[in-house]
């Protein structure tokens, strides 16, 4: 952990009394000045991000720690009873979401590498948070990737529920390309289940010999991103290509997004991979980088601190180190404006708050980031 600016005495006995205050920093848009408010920057390669319905925030650290994260910024003991996680290079834990009737269940989700036999994958749990907020109670994986594989990248991992109360979960190909296309594997897919981990019925594969129930779509390499489209309820994603194919896409019900077949990218050595861009049967995509930005994170703005922003879809950026905001024009893409350039931060989650603020976690400096326009 680093050494805060400043430090608060806290009281509360569930509560870390350090708080980080990096000076807020300014930048221009096409629309607005925008004021980068840290709030910590106390957080191990954070990852994950949910605003609880009274405003404070639940943020997972890849090591295998959740907390609670005030709105001044001040952090929670790690909560205890998280999974166990296997925290090897991108692996650990990741996404967490807070049930749509959490004020009533207090259910919480929380997706996470999973090791076991033959390595590890991509898994999804919830669990009861306390009424006493230091723990996770009757914990239950609903969601395990098959088959465990070893290696440590590539695990995908957002949660997304849809408007009719199923959860969506993307997942990453483990860097094992010859599972993507292959729908008896879950590597490379976006899985549709119920909250309790049942399958839906109306889900494409459902009754397909020989593929997976949970499936909804497939052919995508790491999918670090995910949102519902606030007019539509569609799921859109944000994925990391190879070199040059990072994709933004809106994955339908049974449809193939051709990686490896087909992509925009090529490898990291120059060699060309698959196919080429295009082929019949597989889609495309609705916009893609190149070069590559590494997007990790992704929201639709819908508030009113940032009006001239409303629709937009909000990408961060790992690699570029900024915000891709996008206007589109239904399924299109019709601008990119890009944020927060000299920035310096790997952006891992961008988040809508109930204050219509935008809401950002960066990785390799731990920090939760509020951004707020500049009257």
């Amino acid at each position: 952990m680093k050494r805060s600016a400043f430090v608060l005495i806290c009281l509360a006995p569930n509560v870390a009394c350090a708080q980080g205050s990096a000076a807020p920093q300014t930048f221009e848009s096409r629309h607005y000045r925008i004021r980068a408010v840290t709030l910590t920057d106390d957080l191990d390669h954070p990852w994950g991000l949910a605003f609880l319905p009274d405003g404070r925030m639940l943020v997972t650290e890849r090591a295998g720690r959740l907390r609670i994260v005030t709105p001044t910024g001040t952090l929670s003991d790690p909560i205890a009873g998280v999974p166990e996680v296997a925290a090897d290079g991108q692996g650990g834990l990741l996404d967490v979401a807070v049930a749509p009737d959490f004020a009533q269940s207090r259910l919480i989700y929380l997706s996470f590498s999973e090791p076991g036999d033959g390595g590890a994958g991509t898994s999804v749990a919830r669990a009861r948070l306390s009424q006493t907020e230091n723990r996770l109670e009757n914990l239950q994986v609903i969601f395990r990737q098959q088959p465990k594989v070893p290696g440590g990248a590539h695990f995908g991992s957002r949660l997304v529920f849809a408007r009719d109360g199923t959860l969506f979960i993307t997942t990453g190909d483990r860097q094992h390309r010859s599972f993507v296309q292959d729908l008896s594997k879950l590597q490379g897919k976006v899985i549709r289940i119920r909250p309790d981990g049942t399958i839906p019925p109306d889900n494409p594969f459902v009754h397909r010999a020989g593929a997976r129930p949970e499936i909804w779509s497939y052919g995508h390499r790491n999918i670090q991103g995910a949102a519902l489209h606030p007019q539509t309820g569609q799921l859109w994603t944000v994925e990391h290509g190879a070199r040059g194919g990072d994709e933004l896409n809106a994955p339908k019900a049974g449809r193939n997004y051709g990686w490896p077949v087909i992509t925009y990218g090529v490898d990291y050595s120059g060699a060309r991979i698959g196919e080429g861009q295009r082929k019949e049967g597989m889609e495309q995509p609705v916009h893609y980088w190149d070069p590559s930005i590494a997007p990790s994170g992704l929201m639709f703005y819908t508030g009113d601190k940032f009006s001239e922003w409303r629709g937009s879809a909000i990408v961060g950026a790992l690699g570029f180190q900024l915000l891709a905001r996008l206007e589109l024009d239904g399924e299109r893409v019709r601008s990119e404006e890009r944020l927060l350039e000299g920035y310096g931060q790997r952006i891992r989650a961008v988040v809508q708050g109930p204050d219509g603020l935008i809401y950002l976690l960066t990785d390799s400096d731990g920090r939760v980031v509020r951004l707020e326009p500049i009257s």
